[in-house]
């Protein structure tokens, strides 16, 4: 009989991340595998990217509507309060042998937390990880928490997994699913990349992505105006390409401000959703990142790529030597970005896996009860 396995995913971010295991283990028939859509992949403003999932050809078995009318603290709290409704009655109606959690999102806590009075067995992903700068480093370790099984990327997030659950019987380092991506999957070439989204990747390029700081958001006006008053002065040597925040506390205030800044300048690109395989070719070919996102943490150090690592948000994770980290201020980031320009770019920094993590972890899926 087939071991019944949940995927949660909430994002088009997490979801890119997913990919490997999910062909994996749909394609071995010890399992049955059923993906559970809800958060901003069922968003228009965020580009509803269940239908990217489905245009890759996966099947959509569930789709729960769960994201916030609005960015406000009390919007944000309303709708984990609304997602856990959605998921007690979901998980009272569906069961599963083991269900998958990806990192540290609000629904995603929402979803895990309304299933902890079903006795239901969860996977952790990326568990042991630390970002001081949002609330959602709560979130993580509460899913730690909540789950029986933790997988992790590093040694040094083992040790802080164990910490957590206690149950060092129970946590697995795997390494990181992304490098698993970066190892199998063939990139677009400049010019692929050019044809399929006009943007000449010849051109020096800054990938930015900005997710507010949600623990100090009230500061998040100040950091957004300095950035792109930083970028007011890089679009003189770069092209900026930049992909949208996250559904956070102030999520749609930054998306707003890039919106009305981008307007009239020929090289200043707003992407709403590359795809995974889009966004990983823009990382390969671009000049660096700019910005405060996980994946300049991950998958840049597999490449590597220049980081300026922008504020307080992943405060926490693995520096890399790829990695510069610097207070949100136009200044330091005009400075960096000059600095970064003139020096050798260090070669060996993924600490991440060899790319096997999604073997990894299928062996511990056979081996556990």
């Amino acid at each position: 009989m087939a071991l019944k396995v949940g995927i949660l995913t909430s994002t088009r971010a997490d979801f890119g991340i997913y990919i490997p295991l999910l062909k994996e283990l749909i394609s071995d028939s010890y399992f049955e595998v059923e993906l559970i859509v809800f958060g901003t992949h069922l968003s228009k403003q965020h580009g509803f990217t269940a239908n990217e999932i489905e245009k890759q050809g996966f099947i959509i078995k569930y789709k729960l509507k769960t994201t916030p009318n609005n960015d406000t603290p009390a919007s944000i709290s309303k709708s984990i309060g609304e997602t856990i409704v959605k998921f007690s009655k979901f998980w009272s109606d569906n069961k599963f042998d083991l269900v998958f959690a990806l990192g540290d999102r609000y629904e995603m806590f929402a979803a895990v937390a309304a299933a902890s009075l079903f006795n239901i067995k969860f996977a952790h992903l990326h568990a042991g990880e630390t970002t001081l700068g949002a609330i959602d480093n709560s979130y993580r370790h509460s899913i730690s928490l909540m789950s029986t099984y933790l997988f992790v990327s590093t040694d040094k997030y083992k040790m802080r997994a164990i910490e957590i659950n206690k149950q060092p019987d129970r946590v697995f380092k795997v390494g990181a699913l992304s490098i698993d991506n970066l190892r199998n999957i063939e990139l677009y070439t400049k010019n692929d990349f050019l044809k399929k989204f006009n943007i000449d990747l010849e051109i020096p390029t800054i990938l930015s992505t900005f997710h507010p700081e949600t623990v100090d958001f009230e500061h998040n006006e100040f950091y957004i105006d300095e950035i792109l008053n930083s970028f007011k002065v890089l679009r003189n040597n770069y092209q900026i390409v930049i992909t949208m925040p996250n559904a956070d506390t102030n999520g749609l205030m930054i998306r707003n401000r890039i919106e009305e800044f981008s307007k009239g300048k020929a090289n200043i690109f707003l992407v709403e959703s590359f795809g995974m395989k889009g966004y990983l070719s823009c990382m390969k070919h671009c000049s660096l990142l700019l910005g405060n996102t996980s994946s300049g943490f991950v998958e840049a150090a597999f490449f590597p790529k220049w980081v300026i690592n922008l504020g307080d948000r992943q405060k926490g994770r693995i520096i890399t030597d790829n990695i510069i980290s610097i207070p949100i201020e136009k200044q330091k980031i005009i400075d960096t970005v000059d600095y970064i320009a003139k020096e050798k770019l260090p070669m060996k920094t993924n600490i991440y896996g060899s790319g096997d993590a999604t073997i990894r972890i299928k062996e511990v899926l056979k081996l556990i009860e």
